[in-house]
């Protein structure tokens, strides 16, 4: 039996921690978010890009400031692609665990690269003090489902599982545009997004949840 990483959706007190921030979509017209974390990288943005204009979906990139540093042509074909970008530190820091003015100086750094209103904290971790400093200048983006593709002892289907058996309108939902996710990823992207249509639900864009954070029930 295959048991579902718990982190597919974060614990519920944790919202009251951090008021405004994005864990939902409008949920009008059965719209779902579709984000990737981690990226970009050459070896596997890409392969995410031509998958979406296939099937013409517009998603949020929260990106690693190193990794456009590295791969500026790569986070240039998500901007011209259509898509949104959004600021995931400099070094996919995890909040709880750094210092808040290094974490705060990490996110400036990885600004220097990625112009975004968006900023998803690594892991979904940080200090309020780190979130109230963000939030005046970035809409912070947490989530309702990580489809946890990282994780390699998951099987494709498992990975399947967890978006498909959570979802719900407004659901903003993470995938990984990354080297550790990639063998799930190619697998079960297709097949989410396939089964998603299957069953009625429209992705939105992000943007189009600015500022408009709705709490929901787990």
């Amino acid at each position: 039996m295959q048991f579902l990483d718990p982190r597919i959706r974060l614990p519920q007190f944790l919202k009251r921690f951090f008021p405004g921030a994005l864990w939902m979509g409008p949920t009008a017209g059965n719209q779902i978010y579709l984000t990737f974390d981690d990226g970009p990288v050459p070896e596997v943005t890409p392969w995410v890009l031509n998958l979406l204009r296939e099937e013409r979906i517009k998603s949020c990139f929260f990106c690693v400031g190193e990794n456009v540093m590295r791969f500026p042509e790569v986070y240039q074909q998500i901007l011209d692609e259509g898509h949104l970008t959004g600021n995931h530190t400099y070094n996919h820091l995890q909040g709880l665990k750094t210092e808040t003015g290094h974490y705060l100086e990490n996110a400036d750094k990885a600004a220097q690269f990625i112009d975004s209103p968006f900023f998803r904290p690594p892991h979904g971790l940080l200090k309020i003090s780190q979130y109230k400093k963000l939030s005046r200048k970035y809409q912070v983006v947490m989530w309702d489902i990580v489809s946890c593709d990282y994780n390699r002892s998951l099987s494709v289907d498992a990975v399947v599982s967890n978006v498909m058996n959570n979802v719900r309108p407004g659901s903003i939902i993470i995938f990984h545009d990354s080297y550790k996710a990639r063998k799930n990823l190619y697998a079960a992207l297709p097949v989410v997004i396939r089964e998603l249509k299957t069953k009625g639900y429209r992705f939105g864009a992000l943007s189009d949840a600015m500022n408009r954070s709705k709490d929901s029930s787990v």
